[in-house]
């Protein structure tokens, strides 16, 4: 039987750019991109915080916007309590989503050939939005167990135990929910250029593409919103 899993893995536009890794395959394309997108985040990152002054100037108060912006995003969705230890988390989903999509959307990533295929955005690989979804349902499982221990499970039956199975499917979809919402709105945005591009090469695409910064900044944001919300949810405490 084939594993429906795998078959996921495979939901994909276009031709890719495959790694060998024993008897597995990667999409190498994904992996360059991803690599490019953490040396930005830790570039930004040194090159603001490596001399802190007490008052902010340059980039180190562009950097300490940002994080000001995360922490209160994080306290709005998880609660006063709790949300400082997952500052972290949600600020690392909410930028890298971000940088993700905006390289996708302002780096000339076509222009560089490789063997097969092209690069594009990591979020535009359903196997880059699935796993952060996935990291997403193993952290709101881990807060609601860490701060509740095994009462947590108390909420499935919660209101009525007949809603059991309600509940639990709730819990199946959020990831499914996350990781489509993300690839295919970033798909959806590339393929649009792409087309209208080969169509009308000038002028035309200009709006779209400008669009398609603006989604793929809101994009990250409901993403990070949602982890946040999932979390926030599962330290709540329900009487």
């Amino acid at each position: 039987m084939i594993n429906p899993l795998l078959e996921i893995a495979e939901v994909s536009v276009g031709q890719h750019y495959y790694w060998k890794l024993g008897n597995f395959e990667l999409h190498g394309q994904v992996l360059i991109t991803t690599w490019v997108v953490i040396a930005i985040l830790l570039a930004l990152s040194l090159l603001g915080n490596s001399n802190l002054k007490p008052t902010p100037d340059g980039l180190q108060n562009f950097t300490e916007y940002i994080t000001e912006y995360i922490r209160d995003l994080a306290k709005t969705q998880i609660g006063e309590e709790d949300y400082v230890k997952w500052v972290p988390f949600i600020g690392t989903l909410f930028l890298f989503i971000f940088v993700s999509n905006w390289s996708g959307a302002l780096l000339p990533y076509h222009i560089i050939e490789i063997p097969n295929g092209e690069l594009a955005a990591p979020t535009n690989d359903i196997n880059t939005t699935v796993a952060l979804a996935l990291l997403t349902s193993i952290s709101y499982f881990y807060a609601g167990i860490s701060k509740k221990g095994l009462g947590y499970f108390k909420r499935y039956i919660s209101p009525a135990a007949f809603l059991l199975p309600i509940n639990v499917l709730e819990d199946f979809t959020k990831p499914v929910s996350l990781s489509f919402r993300l690839f295919g709105n970033i798909l959806a945005d590339e393929l649009v250029v792409g087309v209208l591009v080969s169509l009308v090469p000038l002028i035309v695409p200009i709006p779209i593409m400008l669009l398609g910064v603006f989604t793929s900044a809101v994009q990250a944001l409901v993403f990070a919103t949602l982890a946040g919300a999932y979390i926030g949810e599962a330290c709540e405490d329900h009487h």
